[in-house]
């Protein structure tokens, strides 16, 4: 019994790391890789971020979405919030009837007419707007939809840091 007991002392302090890392990883941050350009220039295919499960979502957040329209995950900008109204119009994007200050988009923004975000959801559009499959193909994404927000790069090195 001495022997059970000793060897117990002993796995304890690595049973509660990994217990702890397990639930921060499931519950908190998590690492999530880039797919695609839809997100260039801000984010490269193939970065690897730290996903934040507990942020709040805010306009212009990089939001991780578990997409049921391609069974897959899109990593997307949060362009409106729910109650507003969306338009664009000649690639001029208008919340509430007034023009947005969109300094992330590259290339042509396709136009979407007018439309209210419905409470509880999200219009998304990846940066790179002339190939991006978003809110403009797919239509608005429940909050239960998406997994948390993506602000920080961890690979490659060269691109180390917070992106916004």
């Amino acid at each position: 019994m001495d022997k059970f007991k000793k060897i117990c002392k002993e796995l304890l302090p690595y049973i509660i790391i990994i217990t702890v890392v397990v639930l921060i990883r499931t519950f908190i941050v998590t690492p999530i890789r880039v797919s695609g350009p839809s997100m260039n220039p801000t984010l490269k295919n193939g970065d690897i971020m730290i996903l934040n499960k507990l942020s709040k979502i805010d306009r212009f957040d990089i939001v991780v979405i578990k997409s049921k329209h391609l069974n897959d995950v899109l990593i997307k900008r949060v362009i409106a919030l729910p109650g507003e109204t969306i338009e664009v119009v000649n690639g001029v994007i208008y919340i509430n009837g007034k023009k947005l200050d969109d300094k992330y988009a590259y290339g042509k923004t396709s136009d979407v007419g007018k439309m209210k975000i419905p409470e509880g959801e999200y219009f998304v559009m990846g940066d790179n707007r002339e190939v991006s499959a978003d809110s403009r193909l797919f239509g608005t994404f429940k909050k239960s939809e998406i997994k948390g927000t993506t602000r920080f790069t961890l690979f490659p090195f060269n691109r180390f840091g917070f992106k916004k």
